[in-house]
């Protein structure tokens, strides 16, 4: 086998018998120093943090030794995701007239509705997401999704809401974001 690796055999029990070099010993010293911190913060803490916290306990040693150890150990902190926001008021819109007074309880099936769009985060990108709920039973009356935020999709979402219950007399409530479409559809309603 030192043949075929090129060692020499002494070479090879030198290495047997030879004990961890300094620096492997400073890298797992301060590895179990970065697993405390890590652990401490509940496996939050991502390279940053652990550097900050290190060089706050008086521990100088570079961002990319910290990452490398952070990576070969498996630890990696939980980040925030970004805020997308999904309403957003034309600044000439006529904002339409608040019927429910934030006032949202209903005495019966079918007589207030509200309406939102949100986002759902995928590996693909985002996907949109619009509902109507009855306020009464809290039951969601009608959905959409898409991978687009556009009045179709909050009116497909309505149009299924109207489909499946009925409507004589309900109040439909909304953000009156720049969509528009639950604003539109008055004209459904």
């Amino acid at each position: 086998m030192a043949r075929l690796l090129e060692v020499s055999a002494s070479g090879y029990y030198a290495w047997l018998t030879r004990g961890p070099s300094k620096r492997a010993v400073a890298d797992a010293d301060l590895l179990a120093r970065i697993r405390a911190i890590y652990m401490r913060s509940r496996g939050t803490y991502g390279m940053p943090r652990v550097h900050a916290e290190l060089s706050a306990q008086g521990i100088h040693v570079g961002r990319k030794r910290v990452a490398r150890l952070m990576r070969i150990a498996s630890l990696c902190g939980v980040s925030r995701r970004r805020w997308h926001s999904t309403t957003r008021r034309r600044p000439d819109a006529r904002p339409a007239p608040d019927l429910v007074q934030r006032h949202f309880s209903a005495s019966a099936p079918d007589r207030l509705w509200v309406a939102d769009a949100t986002y759902v985060p995928t590996g693909e990108g985002f996907l949109y997401l619009a509902v109507v709920l009855d306020v009464f039973s809290r039951r969601i009356v009608g959905w959409a999704m898409s991978n687009h935020l556009y009045t179709e999709l909050m009116l497909r979402a309505l149009d299924m809401a109207l489909l499946q219950r009925r409507h004589d007399g309900v109040i439909h409530h909304s953000d009156q974001g720049c969509q528009g479409g639950f604003n539109r559809s008055l004209q459904h309603l």
